[in-house]
């Protein structure tokens, strides 16, 4: 699963084509966002993580949705002049995407499958849920909006802790 998770094709807000391989062995943050939601002061929260832990190897991923209540209708350039002039956000932020329903991104496909919800069902419930994902690329935790990120900090640190598998160390050549 690690791999597919890497090869996803991404859009950047910017209208660049990537994908998740920039940051294979990282500790991944992967938050559905909005504008107007009554979450959206998250995103001070969020950006004290990024920054604070961007050193160790965090990255804080936003994904801009309007799936909930019309919560993020503006376009791709009024997203990001909002949580740059508003919240001061640094971390990468994406071109908005559905995340239930079958428009839903593959990113958010593979998230959901890797960490159903409550009671087992898949679909995310509200802006600002939000997916750790581990340096190895398997989904570590999946937490609900109202989980702030000071809430989640412990559960990011104990992830930045941990190595990256096999998979991702570099070996010594002669």
């Amino acid at each position: 699963m690690a791999a597919a998770l890497y090869d996803i094709p991404l859009t950047r807000i910017d209208g660049t084509a990537t994908t998740l391989a920039p940051w294979r062995g990282d500790v991944l943050l992967v938050v559905n966002v909005a504008s107007q939601c009554g979450f959206t002061p998250q995103y001070t929260g969020l950006e004290a993580l990024h920054r604070a832990h961007e050193g160790a190897g965090l990255r804080v991923l936003g994904f801009p949705c309007d799936q909930f209540g019309h919560q993020e209708p503006g376009t791709e350039q009024e997203i990001a002049a909002f949580c740059s002039a508003r919240f001061d956000v640094t971390f990468p932020m994406f071109k908005k995407v559905e995340v239930n329903g079958a428009n839903a991104h593959p990113l958010f496909r593979l998230l959901k499958a890797a960490k159903p919800g409550l009671l087992g069902t898949e679909a995310i419930k509200w802006n600002f849920t939000k997916f750790l994902v581990g340096r190895d690329g398997r989904v570590l935790r999946r937490y609900g909006p109202g989980d702030t990120p000071e809430q989640i900090e412990g559960d990011i640190v104990k992830a930045l802790a941990s190595r990256p598998t096999a998979e991702f160390t570099v070996m010594p050549t002669d």
